[in-house]
């Protein structure tokens, strides 16, 4: 069974969608609370993904996302918001979101999102995309930073290239053999060496770098 829990400050919205999810057959809503209890609702590994409100009095949604990302063992997250996306995707990929939904996410593609977050993958919904495409591709720092990929270790070129195909860091350290943390590292350093990217913005230079195709377990 997926283990979901649900973080917002309406308990209508929180009971919508644990309705929701309670109708797929492999998916369970452990917890549902407001900003307040998010954390200790998924620590201890009890929770697989994490659909967190961006917008909460009291803790918001960035908080809450920054407090999760350093625990031992997170959970997927992925945003949710009925507001316009750009305002804050950026910010929420920037903090290690796994995906951005939207509230209005049809049922049955809100399921799909789970089990795509689960499985170590990264969703976006489309009023994030376009925003992240435009404006990374449009600012011209792409070229530059797929030149800068010769820079990287032999590592941190595997660990591109698995990014570079939506795994999660978790997913990663699965399928490289390592710690967790030291994942996070790599990946740190990674956008780091790129000129300061966010995770959607390298699976781009993975691509353009011709990494993806090649990187372990993608042959």
């Amino acid at each position: 069974m997926i283990r979901v829990a649900v973080v917002d400050d309406e308990p209508l919205v929180r009971t919508g969608l644990r309705v929701i999810l309670g109708s797929a057959p492999d998916i369970t809503v452990v917890a549902d609370c407001a900003g307040a209890g998010a954390v200790e609702a998924v620590r201890g590994g009890r929770v697989d993904v994490l659909l967190l409100d961006i917008r909460m009095p009291v803790v918001d949604g960035p908080t809450v996302l920054r407090q999760v990302a350093a625990l031992p063992q997170p959970p997927a997250v992925a945003m949710l918001t009925t507001f316009d996306a750009r305002e804050h995707v950026d910010e929420a990929l920037r903090r290690g979101a796994a995906g951005f939904l939207m509230k209005n996410t049809a049922p049955e593609q809100l399921i799909d999102a789970v089990r795509a977050l689960a499985a170590g993958r990264r969703v976006l919904a489309p009023e994030a995309v376009g925003q992240v495409i435009d404006g990374y591709l449009l600012s011209g720092r792409d070229e530059d930073a797929v030149r800068r990929v010769r820079a990287l270790t032999d590592r941190e070129r595997q660990v591109l290239a698995l990014v570079g195909a939506g795994l999660s860091n978790r997913a990663i350290a699965g399928r490289l053999h390592l710690a967790h943390g030291t994942v996070k590292d790599h990946v740190s350093a990674v956008l780091a060496k790129l000129g300061g990217l966010n995770r959607v913005q390298a699976a781009v230079v993975a691509d353009r770098a011709n990494l993806v195709d090649t990187g372990p377990g993608r042959r």
